[in-house]
């Protein structure tokens, strides 16, 4: 692709020159790096990206195009996307449009032609950091103070620039073309139980497989009270992915320890992380967390091993929750903790994305798993 040049800046001085595709202009973001081979734009559309440049480790993005079912949000959230060659002529029978266009669409900046196995290989060394890219603006020096100024992801909400202003009611059910074999042909039987999902920036294959159970969803914003909540009268609540550092939301610890024993809980994510402060832990930043669709977590129960979608830089400390919590899953990586339950109360969470979008279907039984929760607790 022939275009205008365009540079990433490191904030630890490294500066990348290669070319410019999406939209025009400058900013600032944390750079991560993901390790999915597909997906991308499941990871465009994913809420949690908010504040974020994305690299991606796959060489080649953009083969398959853009279409209408595979978004994951109302919009885009990520700040811009790194990719070492962008396909200019997509193929495939569901793609509507190109990558390029889809994000100059979006008004999200990108860049191809860099050595992305050279800035991942620095973000695993120095960790997740914030950068710049840049079309406007070709001075070295001037970039790297740009990517040194810029605010910290550490202590920000993100979650409130990213989840919904008012609740509603979620109708649509799983994809044919996605869905798990044991979730049946078509969606599930009326269970009559009724799920309140509190949308911190969820992706929306989350609550297509909570429809997709039988259940009656309802979305609330991020910063849904607890009184509000329940005069929704629901079986369970269902806590979301999201953005960021879990420490600042503060409303949502305080909610979700209102609910506790209350109502049966499930968490994904930074919905884990929540559920974990709310219990009496501590969560950490992690130096380049962890984000694709080929994470190793072992389920301590069953001892098997499933092969997760993850997109996090933030953790749960292990060592800092109480006795009344159950780490049920770690990650073969590193240890980190992947799952949680607590042992009094109905409440279960996973780091990973068991939604499948985009990534590996080992997981989606905790969706089941949160059914027979509920079934158990109204019985």
């Amino acid at each position: 692709m022939t275009g205008r040049p365009a540079k990433l800046a490191l904030a630890n001085g490294s500066v990348f020159e290669g070319t410019a595709f999406g939209a025009e202009g400058e900013i600032h973001g944390e750079v991560v790096f993901n390790t999915s081979m597909t997906g991308y734009q499941e990871i465009l559309t994913d809420p949690s990206y908010n504040g974020q440049i994305v690299t991606m480790t796959y060489p080649l993005i953009g083969n398959y195009g853009v279409n209408a079912e595979d978004v994951e949000s109302r919009g885009l959230f990520l700040r811009g996307f790194i990719v070492r060659e962008l396909c200019e002529a997509p193929s495939n029978y569901r793609s509507s449009e190109s990558l390029d266009d889809y994000l100059k669409r979006h008004n999200i900046l990108g860049l191809q032609g860099i050595d992305t196995r050279a800035v991942v290989r620095q973000i695993r060394n120095d960790g997740a950091m914030p950068g710049v890219i840049s079309s406007v603006d070709m001075d070295d020096a001037s970039l790297i103070e740009k990517a040194r100024s810029g605010p910290s992801l550490v202590g920000a909400d993100l979650a409130c620039e990213v989840m919904p202003e008012a609740a509603s009611t979620w109708e649509d059910p799983l994809y044919d073309l996605g869905r798990p074999v044991e979730f049946g042909a078509a969606a599930g039987s009326d269970t009559g139980l009724h799920i309140v999902a509190i949308d911190y920036g969820m992706k929306w294959n989350i609550p297509r497989y909570l429809k997709d159970t039988g259940c009656k969803v309802t979305v609330v914003p991020g910063k849904a009270t607890a009184e509000e909540i329940l005069a929704l009268e629901p079986d369970g609540v269902f806590l979301s992915n999201g953005p960021g550092d879990p420490e600042p939301l503060d409303y949502a610890i305080a909610t979700i320890q209102q609910l506790l024993g209350k109502k049966p809980i499930f968490g994904i994510c930074l919905g884990l992380q929540l559920l974990g402060l709310a219990c009496g832990g501590k969560t950490y930043k992690l130096p380049f967390g962890h984000r694709g669709a080929n994470q190793p977590v072992l389920n301590r129960a069953s001892g098997k091993v499933e092969i997760t979608s993850q997109n996090h830089g933030f953790a749960l400390d292990s060592a800092s929750l109480p006795e009344d919590v159950e780490v049920t899953h770690i990650n073969l990586n590193d240890d980190t903790v992947e799952g949680i339950r607590h042992r009094t109360h109905a409440a279960f969470g996973v780091q990973y994305h068991p939604e499948a979008s985009a990534g590996p279907h080992d997981s989606h039984y905790l969706f089941k798993e949160f059914v027979e929760l509920m079934k158990g607790v109204t019985a």
